[in-house]
């Protein structure tokens, strides 16, 4: 069995009007602390994100592969490609690897706001998908639900939503040591996709 707990903190949620991304940004390679500045949130649509856990190179080529195809899908059909509609076909990739007999080292977890409304999908290294509201991945995973699970409500906003996104991304990185260094947080409402500055982070960091 393929251990999916790697190293990593990757959080998405859906609220009413949007989807919340957290990920801490250390990558590591057994305990070697790799890069303190790793990319684990990224944008494919101005209404599509994913984030990352596990290897780094395997998840860049799915980054790839899905912007490629959103943008044809997009250019040929002229609306854009749905977020249950990307995540199959990120799935079926997957699948097709470990049906070769390389299972992917990666675990996704795809959102964002088409015309049905606000979705997140985990996908596992096999090809498994399930559409979540709440969800985080990585090592530091039980210690962001320790967050969540009591907090999260899919009726709240962004806006109220994010403080408890960061807390939970700051709450994994001071118990996981293979997640830290700093955190990435990111938005997708119908206004699109919006990265965090970093002085709006520690804001959300200390609200009460």
């Amino acid at each position: 069995m393929l251990n999916v707990l790697k190293g990593t903190t990757t959080i998405a949620v859906v609220c009413k009007d949007g989807v919340i991304f957290g990920t801490d940004t250390r990558a590591t390679a057994g305990n070697f602390i790799a890069h303190r500045k790793a990319k684990k949130v990224y944008q494919i649509t101005e209404h599509m994100a994913l984030t990352i856990a596990g290897g780094v190179a395997a998840a860049q080529k799915i980054v790839d592969i899905l912007r490629a195809n959103a943008a044809l899908f997009s250019q040929n059909y002229n609306r854009p490609l749905t977020i249950s509609a990307a995540s199959h076909l990120i799935a079926n990739v997957v699948f097709s690897n470990w049906e070769a007999g390389a299972p992917m080292p990666i675990q996704l977890l795809i959102g964002g706001i088409d015309p049905t409304g606000a979705h997140v999908f985990n996908l596992d290294p096999f090809g498994g998908i399930t559409e979540e509201k709440c969800v985080s991945t990585g090592s530091g995973s039980p210690y962001a639900y320790g967050v969540l699970e009591t907090q999260y409500d899919e009726e709240k906003d962004v806006k109220t939503m994010l403080p408890i996104v960061v807390k939970a991304v700051n709450a994994a990185m001071r118990r996981d040591s293979y997640s830290g260094d700093s955190y990435d947080v990111a938005v997708i409402t119908k206004e699109g996709f919006r990265e965090l500055g970093d002085d709006e982070k520690e804001t959300l960091l200390h609200a009460q």
